[in-house]
Formats: C-alpha cells, sequence, structure tokens
C-alpha cells in the first residue's frame, strides 16, 4: 500500500486481519457453509486473508461472509496454470443515503431485493443512487425506492502493468458506468478486482457473463500475442485455447450438456413454414406456421421498427420467456434474433383469443365455465408474478385458448416490446383495461396486473367491451380523474361482485394478489357447482363453443 508502515502500524493491521478473519469463520460456521465444516478451512481461509493486503479485511462486509469464499474461489481459478482471467457478476442493491438509516426501508428492483455490495459502499456509490439526473430511473412508493439494477462485477487474474486501466476499458466498452471500485494485488502476484456499475439494462446475469467473458478473451488473446511476438512459434503445434472462467463455471460442474455452439432456443428461420397472417400491429405482424411438423403462431418484428432500443427488450422478453414453464402462459418455443429476421415462436392457440369469442362470435359464459377460464388466467399470471414478471398489458386480447379449452396468458413479451417507453397510446385500446396507476405513468408493481384482471373478468362476465360508450382516451381520463369503474351487473354473485370491486382498489396495496383470487374463485366455483348455472354441453363441441350465442 505504498507507505513504509511502523511497527505499531502493522501489529494493528494483523490484529484487524485476525479479528475479521475469526468473524468471517464463526459466521460461515453458524450459516452451516458447506466449505466452513471441512477440516482445512480455517487454514485456508487464514491464508486468503494473508495473501490480501490489510484493507481488504478493512473493507470486507462482515454481513457478507459468503462473499469471501467467492473471492478465494477466483483467486483459485485464476491460480490455476491451465485458466485465463477468472470473474464473477451478480445484482447487487444500494441503500441510499436518504434511506441508509431506515429500518424500514427496502431497496427493491422490479420487486426483487438483491445483497450489498461486498465492500462497503462508499458515500459516492450511495450519493450515484440520488442524483438529480437519474430522478426518472429512483421512484419512491410506499417507503419502497425503486432503482435501475446494478451489478458487481469481480476479476481475478495474474497481475501484469496496466490489468487496472485494460479492465476499466473493458467496461467502458460494454457500456457500463463503474460507481465504485476495489483493486487488491495477492503476494503471490495475482489480482482481485471488484467494480460496482449501472449501465446493464437488464436483471439478468447470464448474457452480462458471455459478453463479458468474450471481451476478456480478445485481451487474452491481444496480450499473448504481445508476450510471444519474441519468440518462434512452431506452426506444427496446436495453440492452446484460453481458457476464461466465470464462477458459475464452476458452481455447476456436475454435468456438462453437449453443445453445438447454438442456443438450444434459437430458432432458424429457414426451418419456419408460414401459412397465414393472423394479425398485424405496428411493431409486428402474427402468423399461423409449421416448426419442424409442430403447429405454430410466429411474431415478427417489423424491419423498419427496430431500434436499438427495441433489440434490448427484445433481448430481455427472450430472456424471460424462454424461462416461463406453466400450463396457463402460452409456451415459448424459440426465437430468430439474427437480423433481419426477429421473431418469436410459441405454441399455436387454435381456439383464439377470449377477445374474438366475446366479440367477434359474441360467446357467453355460464357462471361455473366463467370461473374456470378466470382460475386459469390467475393461476397462469401467479406463476408470472412469483417469477417477477409484470404483464401490464393484461387483456381479452392477450388471453389465448387452446384446442383443449385451456386459457393461457399469451403476449407478455410483445407487451414490453410495444411498450419499450412506458408510454401506452390511445390507440392501441390498452386504457381500457389499464390500472390507474399506469396510465398516469406512476411508479407500479405487479398489483396493477390484477386491476386488468378485474376488467377482464367483468367482460367475461357481460360480453361487453370496458366504457364502451367513451373512446379509450376518455375512459382513461374516467378511471384516472373520477374514479370510473365498470358498472357491476345486479344479479353478479356477491363474492365475485366483492372481489371485482377489491381488484379496482385506487390503492394498488389493498388489490388482493393472484394467489389469494385463485383460492376466491375456486371456493365460489365449489359453492355453486353446476345447479341452475352449470355447463349445457352437447356434442364434442367443448364448453366455449356450447354458449356461442
Amino acid at each position: 500500500d505504498g507507505e513504509k508502515l511502523t511497527p505499531a502500524t502493522q501489529r494493528r493491521d494483523r490484529e484487524k486481519k485476525a479479528e475479521v478473519y475469526g468473524e468471517v469463520l464463526r459466521r460461515l460456521k453458524e450459516s452451516g457453509h458447506p466449505q466452513a465444516v471441512e477440516p482445512a478451512f480455517p487454514q485456508q481461509l487464514w491464508d486468503h486473508f494473508n495473501s490480501l493486503p490489510s484493507r481488504y479485511a478493512v473493507d470486507v462486509n462482515l454481513e457478507r461472509a459468503g462473499d469471501v469464499i467467492t473471492h478465494k474461489q477466483l483467486l483459485q481459478l485464476a491460480r490455476d496454470p491451465n485458466n485465463g482471467p477468472a470473474f464473477d457478476v451478480r445484482l447487487v442493491q444500494v441503500v441510499p443515503i436518504s434511506e441508509g438509516n431506515s429500518e424500514d426501508s427496502h431497496y427493491l428492483t422490479r420487486g426483487s431485493v438483491h445483497p450489498p455490495p461486498a465492500f462497503g459502499s462508499s458515500p459516492n456509490l450511495e450519493a450515484s443512487q440520488m442524483e438529480p439526473s437519474q430522478v426518472g430511473d429512483i421512484r419512491m412508493c410506499n417507503n419502497i425506492v425503486v432503482s435501475r439494477p446494478m451489478h458487481e462485477i469481480t476479476f481475478s487474474t495474474k497481475d501484469r502493468p496496466k490489468l487496472l486501466s485494460q479492465l476499466t476499458s473493458l467496461l467502458a466498452e460494454i457500456g457500463l458506468n463503474i460507481q465504485e471500485a476495489h483493486a487488491f494485488s495477492t503476494v503471490d502476484g495475482f489480482s482481485l478486482d471488484v467494480f460496482v456499475v449501472d449501465g446493464w439494462p437488464f436483471e439478468e446475469v447470464e448474457e452480462l457473463r458471455i459478453v463479458l467473458r468474450n471481451k476478456l478473451l480478445k485481451i487474452e488473446r491481444s496480450y499473448e500475442s504481445k508476450t510471444s511476438s519474441s519468440s518462434v512459434i512452431n506452426p506444427m503445434i496446436k495453440q492452446e485455447k484460453v481458457e476464461i472462467k466465470s464462477l458459475s463455471d464452476h458452481h455447476h460442474q456436475h454435468l456438462t450438456i453437449p453443445s453445438d455452439g447454438t442456443d438450444v432456443w434459437e430458432i432458424d428461420p429457414h426451418l419456419l413454414e408460414f401459412e397465414a397472417k393472423v394479425a398485424s400491429g405496428s411493431y409486428g405482424d402474427l402468423y399461423k406456421g409449421i416448426y419442424r411438423s409442430q403447429e405454430v403462431a410466429i411474431k415478427i418484428l417489423k424491419a423498419e421498427c427496430v431500434t436499438e432500443e427495441l433489440q434490448k427488450e427484445f433481448a430481455q422478453e427472450v430472456y424471460i420467456m424462454r424461462k416461463v414453464r406453466h400450463k396457463n402462459v402460452v409456451q415459448f418455443i424459440g426465437a430468430c434474433t439474427r437480423h433481419p429476421n426477429l421473431c418469436i415462436v410459441t405454441e399455436y392457440m387454435q381456439g383464439g383469443s377470449l377477445y374474438d369469442f366475446l366479440h367477434k362470435q359474441k360467446g357467453s359464459f355460464k357462471l361455473p365455465t366463467l370461473l374456470k377460464v378466470g382460475i386459469d388466467i390467475s393461476k397462469g399470471m401467479n406463476y408470472l408474478h412469483q417469477n417477477n414478471i409484470i404483464h401490464r398489458d393484461l387483456k381479452t386480447a392477450n388471453l389465448l385458448m387452446d384446442e383443449n379449452d385451456v386459457v393461457k396468458v399469451g403476449d407478455f413479451g410483445v407487451a414490453r416490446v410495444k411498450a419499450q417507453t412506458g408510454v401506452m397510446t390511445a390507440e392501441t385500446g390498452t386504457y381500457r383495461w389499464m390500472a390507474p396507476e399506469i396510465i398516469e405513468h406512476k411508479p407500479y408493481d405487479h398489483k396493477a396486473d390484477v386491476f386488468s384482471f378485474g376488467v377482464v373478468l367483468w367482460e367475461l362476465l357481460t360480453g361487453k367491451l370496458p366504457y364502451d360508450y367513451l373512446t379509450p382516451l376518455q375512459a382513461a381520463v374516467g378511471v384516472v380523474q373520477n374514479g370510473l369503474r365498470p358498472t357491476i351487473p345486479k344479479q353478479t354473485h356477491p363474492k365475485l361482485a366483492h372481489m371485482l370491486e377489491r381488484c379496482w382498489q385506487q390503492d394498488p396495496s389493498l388489490r388482493p394478489d393472484f394467489s389469494e383470487i385463485t383460492g376466491i374463485l375456486k371456493k365460489i366455483s365449489e359453492e355453486i357447482g353446476d345447479d341452475g348455472e352449470g355447463r349445457k354441453e352437447k356434442g364434442g363441441g367443448g364448453i366455449f363453443s356450447a354458449f356461442k350465442r
């Protein structure tokens, strides 16, 4: 650390290091960390602290003792002569200064709490959360601070000249802004560099890992070519590939899946057969088609509409959709992510949308069937919310039926792509189903979907378009300024009517969540059975065809 230390200072540093080491070891053992119970671990942990400067022990966040193991593992990977640099990426939370001392405050990013950075954050980092220029990214709602994603990226490699400069340049090239950095060198010539950054637009880390791996690979190849330029390389010897190790690789060594270098969900556009255009919108077209002998729906983004921002949204939706698996959510099959063929492929829903059934085919629902449909939607939405996905555009046009009359939530991906600015236009018609907080461009959470669900259920109940006597814009003004809500028919089941009123509460926190809604609908369904209003299915037409007028 530059200065010559006096014996007294050295003694204090050793005492501090020993104190932090002891506390970290205690916390790891108490938490039952699997490495902490190994007989050799205490000595390995002490060796780790001893290999780093004293300020590592001073700076490390004791609340996150597990981070010390992460650093230890990264250095271990970097020391392996078969590896190049090792790195790790994770989402972190930073509590702004104004909230830092409040026990009731929480930092949330899209509703999920992330761990703090590995090292005690500086006032500069905390202040970066509250800069006036970022007022659009930081919002307060019900004592919850909502902020943009921040990531902590940790590198470990053999120390060399200009390494820190190379790493900071690498992060800048990706479009990341460094909010805080901690750089340490070990006594055996390795580095541990920790950066807290913003600028990555998504809350995922896999895509960021891929980008970082590719950038590090270029740096390593450049470094190797420079260091080997003075010697003659035997052209008959195949040069070894530089191995860039992510800690996630180290954690998942139990199984290796054979790969041909392509993502399993990436679809070759030449394998798509287009049959008929089903619908057309401002940003894309929907086709019925065939993919590997399976009927599919193909949503193509119009090339002239593909901006850089739209591409980011598209990438985020593919990332979300490929992880979604639920019987009441339209199944994602794959996507084409190479220009000019940006498209998303999903299962084809033969029954069409609830909107078409109600308003074009003039269909209607008896109460038991309505409840069954409501339960299907509620289950699908509950699954999405459990996975931190907010639909934002829940309406009957986005609720689809398969050949077995199972209703599934669809278009949650394209809804985000359509609304890349967060602004919905009156022409989309979504104002009729939209929660007041979204109309007003206020901070909103998953309860906005609950409001829209209430409107959908009312639509199933009445067969009418919400506020059909108003334009979408007039409806929006009425909902926000006058507390306008659809009129619940007098003959509606009392428990169902009460639930609709709760879904439409102005205060989102007073609305039920979908797990509660599913329970309420199931209870009503059990109470009424099939008496009087049961199904009147005839033939093999299915429950929906039985109710067409």
